[in-house]
This record gives C-alpha cells, structure tokens and sequence, in this order.
C-alpha cells in the first residue's frame, strides 16, 4: 500500500521542481534579454568626444552637434594637436578645415563603429555641401568646376590615426580576451575556494588563498599573452603594460568572487557570473562606452570587464592616453577583494581560538 501511494507523490513532487527549473530559467532569460537589448540593441552616441579644427564660423557650426547631447566637441588650434588628443583618446576623431578640403581624423582602435559612424556621416555632410555649391553654380548659370563635380562622387579624405592591426581588423579580439578573462577567472576562484576549503579556515589558509590568487592572476595574463601572440594580436603593444594590466584584470575578478565566496558560501560565486554575463555587455569592449546608455557608460566602466577593456585597450593601442582611473578602480577590487579573504579566514581562526580556551578554562 505504501509503495502504491508513494510512487504518485514522488512524480508530482518531481513535476513541480521541474516547471519550478523551467519557470525560473525562462524568467532568467527574459531578464537578460531584456538587458541586452536595452543596452546595445541600437547603439547611439552620448556624449562622444570630437574635436574640430577651424574658424570661428566652423567651430561655431560644430558646437552645434552638442545640442542634442550625442557629442561633445573640443576646439584644437591645428591638426597636429586634433591627432595627439585622439592618440591619447581624449576624442575619437574629428575634422580640421585646414587647407581646400577638409580632412576627417579618426581612430579604428578606439572604436571600428565609431569611425565608420564618423566616415559615413561626414562623407554624408560633405556631399551634400558639394551638392549645394553645384547648384549654388548652376542656378547662378555659372560653370561648374570639374573638381567640384569630382567631389560629389569621391570620399573626402580621411586620416585614421590609430588603426586596427591587418590580424585584428574587426577589432573584436579585445573583447574575447576580456571574456576569457572574467570566464576563466570565476572558474577559477571557485575552485581555488573549494581546494582551500579543504582546510579550517586560518590567518595561514588566508595566506595561502591569497598567494593562490596572486600566482593564478599572473598565469593567466601569460597564457593570454601567448595567445594573443599566435594570432598577431598586440603586436606593437606596451607588453609590460598590457601583462600587468591582463594580470589586474584577473585578480581584480577572482579576489572580488573569492571574497563573496568567503563570505556567504559557494553562493558568492555568482559574482562571477554577473561579470561575465553583465558586466561585459557594458564594459565598451566590444561597444564603445560613450555609444551605450549613460547609465550603462556609468556602471560599466565601474566594474572589473569595464576597467579592463580601457586598461587593455590602451596597452595595445592609446600608449599616450592616461588609465590611471581605470588602474584604480582594478585596484580597488583586488586588493579589497584580498583583503576580505585574509580577514575572514583570520577571524575564524580566533573565533576557534577563543571557544577552545573557553572549553579549557571550564
């Protein structure tokens, strides 16, 4: 009788957990969807750096584009200086109206959506400046030179100042190294956690976890480096820079997921998680920052994948540009995220020395 009455309850229970599974993974799908769309299903510009060089008629004309708040435009005395603000990434290009033609600066490296934004937009205004002055001529019954009918069929001439390598041409190498990074990372600080776990928790443990973190951040920047290499990614980088930043990234990630996990349990690992499946998405490594929501801008360049990708891209890149803020804020993750390791495996070990002298002294 009772294996008659139990067989039913065990398949109901059983069916219940599983749309229970079905609901709550459908639901965690919607969410990020939603996300993901919200983020990059039409990237536009907010606030994107520019710089012009010109009159002051033509910077005056430039201005213009804050009004809506996609640009933010910086006047520059020549094209010299329009090119070294764009090498240290303080504009993503720009136009100097010096000489018959205006010439449009702009940096592949910085952003391949950005420059073709910029190429197909000026080509954009140009021709139809070009269009104007021909009719302007033709209206006036005056001829219409052959250079000027030229330019309605010839791009304007454009100068990219940092381009992308010949084996990164898509430039979307940054963003599988950033992603190898956060994904290797969480697996690994899980793992290192469950092998210390395989001891009380102690000041010594703390040390050894920590030192643990450290010998894997330094590790994984190597094989990032090496794999990099055989696919002439970074070539012409600031190798010293680009390891120890790719070193950074890596203990900023798994310091941050180790001290949660010391914290709250094998739970705290999904901290991990939440860097690879949102923190990337914001970190302008695929997309540039300024093309994202403000927000998203915001908190991207907050977290370790955001960081990550200015340290990253700079080493490779933007050798002039200045990361000190994005140093700090990998900073800050790991050495908090160490600090907490250290502190909690401390803590327990007095908390075990002060119950053992109780029990002595009773």
């Amino acid at each position: 009788m009772s294996d008659s009455t139990s067989a039913p309850l065990g398949m109901r229970t059983l069916s219940r957990l599983g749309l229970a599974i079905a609901l709550a993974g459908a639901l965690i799908q919607l969410v990020l969807a939603v996300y993901y769309l919200a983020m990059a299903h039409s990237p536009s510009p907010h606030d994107l750096p520019v710089g012009v060089v010109g009159n002051a008629e033509q910077q005056a004309q430039a201005q213009q584009l804050e009004e809506d708040g996609e640009f933010q435009v910086e006047s520059y005395d020549d094209a010299a200086a329009l090119q070294q603000a764009i090498r240290e990434r303080k504009a993503y290009g720009g136009v100097a109206f010096e000489g018959n033609t205006p010439t449009l600066y702009v940096a592949s490296a910085a952003s391949p959506s950005v420059a073709n934004l910029f190429k197909a937009e000026y080509t954009k205004v140009y021709q139809q400046q070009v269009q104007q002055q021909v009719q302007q001529l033709t209206a006036a019954k005056q001829p219409v030179p052959v250079a000027t009918l030229a330019a309605l069929t010839t791009p304007p001439p454009v100068t990219d100042v940092v381009p992308l390598p010949k084996d990164d041409s898509a430039g979307s190498s940054l963003g599988f190294v950033i992603q190898a990074l956060c994904l290797g990372g969480s697996i690994a600080s899980l793992a290192l956690g469950r092998l210390r776990g395989l001891t009380e928790r102690s000041a010594l443990r703390g040390l050894g976890h920590a030192a643990l973190l450290v010998v894997y951040a330094i590790g994984s920047s190597a094989v990032a480096l090496l794999a990099m290499a055989l696919f002439g990614v970074g070539d012409g980088a600031d190798h010293f820079t680009l390891f120890w930043g790719l070193a950074l990234i890596s203990l900023a990630v798994t310091a941050s997921t180790a001290a949660f996990v010391a914290l709250i349990g094998p739970a705290g690992s999904l901290i991990g998680g939440l860097y690879f499946t949102v923190g990337l998405i914001i970190s302008g490594s695929s997309i540039a920052p300024e093309m994202l929501p403000k927000v998203g801008h915001a908190i991207g360049q907050l977290l370790p994948p955001g960081a990550g990708a200015t340290v990253a891209r700079d080493a490779m890149y933007f050798p002039d540009a200045k990361t000190a803020g994005a140093f700090v804020v990998l900073g800050l993750y790991a050495v908090v995220g160490l600090a907490v390791v250290l502190l909690v495996n401390a803590a327990a070990n007095r908390t075990r020395s002060a119950h053992a002298l109780l029990r002595d002294e009773a």
